[in-house]
């Protein structure tokens, strides 16, 4: 059924149901949709049973839906970081910011090859959005980043209705000038992506849409603004609101707006030979359902890492799979690149790998080594086949993933030789990063906030993890 037989609403479709618009050959459109703070069981297609999300169960069924994704951080704006480059978030300054704040001198390069420029490059029309997250005016922002266009938020979290930021300034752009718009944020960013679907078909073009929510504060649609104006004067990451009722109906919102603009697609003609992407950022946070891992935003255990990843293209993409592939988000650069027919920079190879083969020919599942760092409770990790190694603060671990997905059975002694080889290889992959820095940006939720972390301290000073030796 249709979203306008769902809904009883008309869509703003111009020139719905035309055929395809011609383009040059070999070069699809792409749709690169980013949820914030979506955890791995928040959608109907990965598990979630009380929340309803046809429009993305349809993408998922349309598609491929990987089951062993991950984030590159579990926090929004290293991730960011890793999916516009392709590379580990940890060889760019900005990428030590989990999150990054408006400091000077503190974002994307604007020098630095990106997804978006390399697009350009080809002929691509580019457009982000919704949050960008990596960096402030005057030195950065997504139209000195390979953007042409740019609709949305520049900081972390804003409120859904007032549109101000967690300084209570108003943080809602067009290119490089503020506005003033009345609505809720994710209605108003669909209204915008259905808009330039129109405007920049038949393309080639590259659309980021990269919506805020479920991220907090935890305010419903629908007009009703009273948390809103609660939190005015108050921080906008509170502890004292949000429901599993809210959280609900923000995500069934976001899909909702996803349904649009998909067949905003579909009315011109597009559907068939434009990929679609459907992921999140990091790992969910209070409300999601990370089942059946433990762990969530801010942490490196798989709940704080595992995403939900589809992609759909109808033109090149058998349609109804699942795929084992162990991906992740700097993945996405190369994978894109090779299906628009081009490559990276020479000059910045991606560590990301792409995953393009698994998508078209169902290919095998690659093994994969993946290492992450996390400044807060001094958190190491890494994905080597099955296993995974993990450190919080000065506790050790080695897991089976695959077979104990939540993080229990610790193989440490048991596979001495595993453990320490991965700790050999995770210190090696180190010493190629950047360094922590005591003056960058950290946290992790405390004791104190959530009633499921008693003891744990608090993590949001400027600890760095002095040497590269793992406790035994």
């Amino acid at each position: 059924m249709s979203l306008a037989g769902l809904f009883g609403l008309t869509l703003p479709l111009s020139n719905g149901g035309c055929a395809a618009e011609s383009r040059k050959p070999g070069r699809p459109n792409i749709l690169f949709i980013v949820a914030d703070d979506l955890g791995y069981a928040d959608l109907s297609c990965y598990g979630r049973r009380d929340i309803s999300t046809p429009h993305i169960d349809r993408l998922a069924a349309d598609g491929v839906r990987f089951t062993q994704a991950y984030a590159n951080s579990s926090v929004c704006s290293a991730t960011r970081t890793a999916l516009i480059t392709g590379r580990y978030q940890y060889r760019l300054r900005v990428g030590l910011e989990e999150p990054v704040r408006d400091k000077p001198g503190i974002g994307l390069p604007p020098e630095h090859p990106t997804l978006p420029s390399l697009l350009k490059k080809q002929g691509y029309k580019t457009a982000l959005i919704g949050k960008w997250h990596l960096g402030p005016l005057p030195d950065f922002g997504p139209l000195k980043s390979g953007y042409e266009r740019f609709y949305g938020i520049r900081g972390g979290g804003v409120d859904y209705y007032l549109h101000t930021g967690t300084d209570h300034k108003k943080d809602f752009w067009d290119g490089d000038v503020p506005i003033e718009k009345q609505g809720y944020m994710t209605d108003l960013l669909g209204d915008r992506a259905v808009e330039l679907v129109n405007a920049m078909a038949p393309g080639p073009f590259f659309m980021s849409l990269h919506f805020n929510a479920p991220h907090w504060p935890w305010e419903a649609p629908g007009g009703d603004d009273s948390e809103a104006r609660r939190l005015n004067d108050r921080s906008l990451f509170h502890f004292d609101g949000g429901s599993p009722k809210i959280f609900k109906q923000m995500v069934e919102r976001l899909d909702y707006q996803v349904g649009r603009v998909l067949l905003a697609l579909e009315g011109r003609g597009l559907r068939e030979d434009t990929i679609v992407i459907f992921t999140s950022d990091n790992g969910g946070e209070r409300f999601s359902d990370t089942w059946p891992f433990t762990g969530r935003k801010t942490e490196l255990l798989e709940g704080g890492l595992r995403i939900p990843a589809i992609v759909r293209w109808p033109k090149s993409i058998a349609g109804g799979r699942t795929h084992d592939q162990v991906t992740i988000s700097m993945d996405w650069l190369p994978t894109l690149l090779a299906a628009a027919g081009t490559t990276p920079d020479p000059g910045f190879t991606p560590d990301g790998m792409s995953v393009l083969p698994a998508l078209t020919s169902n290919a095998a599942p690659v093994p994969r080594q993946l290492f992450w760092r996390y400044k807060a409770n001094k958190q190491r990790a890494a994905r080597a086949g099955d296993f995974k190694l993990l450190k919080i603060l000065d506790n050790t671990f080695l897991f089976n993933v695959v077979e104990d997905p939540m993080e229990r059975a610790n193989l440490k002694e048991r596979h001495r030789d595993v453990y320490d080889r991965m700790v050999g290889e995770w210190n090696a992959w180190n010493g190629t990063m950047l360094p922590e820095v005591r003056e960058s940006e950290t946290g992790g939720f405390k004791g104190a906030e959530l009633a499921d972390h008693i003891g744990t301290p608090d993590s949001s000073g400027g600890e760095v993890d002095e040497g590269t030796e793992w406790p035994k």
